[in-house]
């Protein structure tokens, strides 16, 4: 008799790609590609139980959504100023 498994393969392969993308998100295309991946597959894993690694995978994603659009918004920032300065 097969026991009940509850697995969530996505929510946990997005997690584990949302930690790697910790690491290895400083590196301009490697990282871009891990945090992508791990927010596909952390946004698949939310729908379907259970839905606690995939969650956690979400926000580790989400938290490097707003440390990318941070630091863009400070290099456009300083690219504008920079034209400004330069008239």
């Amino acid at each position: 008799m097969i026991p009940n498994q509850n697995k969530n393969s996505l929510g946990t392969a997005g997690f584990a790609l949302s930690l790697v993308a910790l690491v290895v998100g400083w590196f301009p295309v490697v990282g871009w590609i891990v945090w992508v991946l791990g927010a596909i597959f952390s946004t698949i894993g939310l729908f379907r139980k259970p839905r606690g690694l995939a969650i956690a995978g979400a926000c580790i994603s989400f938290f490097w959504l707003i440390i990318f659009v941070l630091i863009f918004g400070v290099f456009m920032t300083a690219a504008v100023a920079d034209g400004y300065a330069n008239r």
